[in-house]
């Protein structure tokens, strides 16, 4: 009897104490996991009110552009023709721009006459925003994104291979704006969010990512295994392309401006990095450290309020020159030291085309222009627009490419202009349908165009 009841005392003490530790560890745990004040929690809710300010900030409907009251719109008949140099094959569209200087001349085309593609890839989601990203052309297939920040890989069959999307729930409200380059069977991939990743070009798997929590705003451009790109606040950022590890970051002029379009960079040849931001200035930057060698002021025309929107073309290097169109201008510096060479009062939201001693552009509101290189005296300009019927004029301009000498325009409504390189002449148009707000590419002699409503078309 004795015996029982010192076995029954035991077990009363030891259910007390087994009962005392579980709330110990029940109370430690409660306290690691809803701690207002926990790093844990504060990082959840610190990124779910930026996500949440960006919701807001992409809620507003957009409605109002950088304008200037000096818009282009003279026509020059042309008064010679111009020699064209002969077109080089392309097999790859590996970054935006074509390659690290932006110097897209006469790629080799092989017509336009039949549609072999025609394909609805991704979606649509948010119609509001009329921005997109001009597809990759990647070891035969193409590499394209939708407003949901999914990517995928398609076959010319429009087969999809792999997709992938990385954002979780708390982002499916935002619409994404996705920079694409391509590098040693990696893609790397830049948003508007603020992630900055890596992915598997063979399976789409993800191999590093950041968050880098403010929203990117430029091309991404990747040279020596290093990612450059620049930020809302115009902060150019360099990472280590092999596990996205930043290296260095410099500030360039502050700007209230905002930009709808991406914001351009180039690497020259010898690996000097050139920039532009919003607030105007044109920066030559050491890629090894992020040195400046030079800034300027690209325009003093900008006007320094909420609405207004910063408007430039992408930075266009040649061996001693530097290209570039910030609105209402366009100029041609020095690359060395950066002095004007001269410039002109016409712009163009779209990469300028260099071809011997032309450069070609066309004026978002269709004019045609063929400038010489050296002087910047304007050959001809011509209006593209007026092929068109008179009720579908009222548009823009959304991307331009040469092919086998001739220029491919893409407007916002929906066509394709075809014109000669050589004679400025226009020459036909083809109607897509959808609308188009994505440049042009060719790849393999094909030309490739992506529509609003996400579908690829591609001619030959």
């Amino acid at each position: 009897m004795l015996k029982l009841i010192l076995r029954l005392r035991l077990f009363q003490m030891n259910k007390k104490i087994i009962i005392s530790f579980s709330l110990i560890i029940i109370t430690t745990v409660s306290a690691c996991s809803l701690n207002k004040n926990s790093n844990f929690w504060k990082g959840k809710k610190e990124e779910m009110a930026r996500i949440a300010a960006l919701e807001r900030r992409q809620s507003d409907k957009v409605s109002n552009f950088y304008t200037s009251e000096n818009i282009y719109a003279q026509e020059i008949k042309p008064q010679k023709v111009i020699k064209i140099v002969q077109a080089t094959d392309n097999k790859e569209w590996a970054m935006t721009g074509l390659n690290h200087q932006n110097n897209i001349s006469n790629i080799y085309f092989s017509g336009e006459s039949k549609v072999f593609m025609k394909k609805n890839i991704g979606k649509n989601k948010f119609s509001v925003f009329k921005l997109k990203t001009s597809p990759l052309g990647v070891g035969g297939n193409i590499i394209l994104t939708d407003d949901t920040g999914s990517i995928f890989n398609v076959n010319k069959s429009g087969k999809i291979i792999w997709k992938k999307n990385i954002y979780k729930k708390i982002y499916k409200k935002i619409h994404k704006n996705l920079a694409l380059t391509f590098n040693n069977n990696k893609l790397y991939v830049a948003d508007n969010i603020g992630f900055v990743y890596s992915l598997s070009f063979q399976t789409g798997e993800v191999i590093w990512i950041k968050n880098i929590k403010i929203p990117i705003k430029s091309t991404i451009k990747l040279f020596d295994d290093k990612i450059f790109i620049v930020d809302q606040d115009n902060k150019i950022i360099c990472l280590n392309s092999k596990d996205g590890k930043k290296l260095w970051d410099i500030r360039s002029g502050s700007s209230f401006i905002k930009s709808q379009d991406l914001l351009s960079l180039a690497v020259s040849k010898n690996g000097d990095l050139f920039s532009i931001a919003t607030s105007g200035d044109l920066l030559k930057v050491d890629i090894k450290n992020g040195r400046i060698y030079w800034s300027l002021k690209a325009t003093d025309t900008l006007f320094a309020h909420d609405n207004d929107f910063f408007k430039s073309s992408d930075i266009v290097l040649t061996d001693e020159d530097l290209l570039i169109s910030v609105a209402p201008l366009f100029f041609s510096f020095n690359m060395e030291n950066g002095y004007v060479n001269w410039k002109i009062n016409a712009s163009t939201s779209h990469t300028p085309i260099i071809n011997g001693e032309s450069i070609f552009f066309i004026t978002d509101n269709g004019y045609f222009l063929n400038v010489e290189k050296e002087s910047g005296k304007i050959i001809w300009s011509v209006n593209i627009l007026k092929i068109l019927k008179e009720k579908n004029r009222d548009t823009r301009i959304t991307g331009f490419i040469m092919g086998s000498g001739k220029i491919y325009s893409t407007t916002q409504n929906g066509f394709i202009i075809v014109s000669s390189a050589a004679s400025g002449k226009t020459e036909k148009f083809i109607k897509v349908g959808d609308e188009i707000y994505a440049g042009p590419i060719i790849t393999d002699g094909s030309l490739f165009v992506l529509t609003e409503k996400s579908k690829i078309y591609g001619y030959r």
